[in-house]
């Protein structure tokens, strides 16, 4: 949710859980890829906003780890990379990886690496996203409470797209995912209808420039008190970057964007009343 109005996007029509095209997605995972620089601090500053314990490390270098929610099944990890500032990638959990696979790039995407448990893949606007095996995960963490106060959740994953290569990219995650692609509270917004359950949102943006001509992508948390959240976000290292009528922009220890948005927690829309109330 970062970046200025730019021209809507037509969508009518497009996804419709049409399972028999896009292969059935059981599970989305979110990774925070950060530098080792500042891995540690921004590891620990995700887990406390989150409410959550970290699992073992794991991987040749210890690079990866999971972030263990106090309640429900994980959806969230976090990766030492090796360089660059970081960022957020997608794993999306299906039962069939090799198929799955190969209808994304019968969609335009390119892939990167194939391993035996996951195949690397990049979308038609560079977006870097992976295709695992589904380990069976189904429930979906409750918000938490920061120091007893505003409730929030990570629950989405913003992709920030470069304005050439918005309508395609929409297009590619509807038919990829099989969910309909709805239009955002603002113009430059577009989201799947991600099924019950599944317990991140993908909204997609159309940036205001196109920055290194692909996508990237950024954390989103639904918060009852946004002003309250970001209060303490910032006791916990946080930086608040501006504020908007639905969210807040921050940055986290690293540095990297994320923002607080002004959604109920437990549905992920906007409140009743609202204009376009579902972004």
């Amino acid at each position: 949710m970062i970046g200025r109005p730019s021209p809507a996007l037509t969508v009518a029509g497009v996804g419709r859980h049409r399972y028999g095209e896009g292969m059935s997605v059981r599970w989305l995972v979110a990774f925070i890829d950060r530098p080792a620089s500042s891995f540690e601090a921004t590891a620990q500053f995700w887990l406390a906003v989150t409410g959550s314990t970290l699992s073992p490390r794991r991987g040749a270098y210890a690079e990866f780890a999971t972030i263990l929610p106090a309640s429900g099944h994980s959806y969230l990890r976090v990766q030492r990379v090796a360089a660059g500032r970081g960022g957020s990638h997608l794993d999306l959990a299906v039962d069939d990886m090799t198929g799955t696979a190969g209808h994304a790039r019968r969609l335009g995407a390119e892939v990167l690496r194939e391993l035996d448990d996951v195949v690397v893949m990049r979308s038609p606007a560079g977006f870097v996203f992976c295709v695992v095996g589904h380990d069976g995960s189904a429930q979906r963490p409750l918000p938490v409470s920061l120091d007893g106060g505003a409730r929030a959740i990570v629950d989405q994953l913003c992709i920030d797209i470069p304005p050439a290569e918005y309508e395609n990219e929409c297009t590619y995650w509807a038919r990829l995912t099989g969910w309909t692609l709805h239009p955002g509270s603002r113009p430059e917004f577009s989201y799947l209808d991600r099924p019950d359950g599944i317990p991140l949102r993908i909204l997609l943006q159309r940036t205001n420039d196109a920055g290194d001509g692909r996508a990237h992508a950024h954390l989103d948390l639904a918060c009852d008190d946004t002003a309250a959240t970001a209060i303490a976000h910032e006791r916990l290292g946080a930086r608040r970057e501006g504020t908007h009528e639905h969210w807040i922009a921050m940055r986290d220890p690293a540095g990297v964007p994320y923002c607080l948005t002004r959604r109920d927690p437990d549905t992920g829309r906007l409140p009743s009343g609202t204009s376009r109330p579902t972004a």
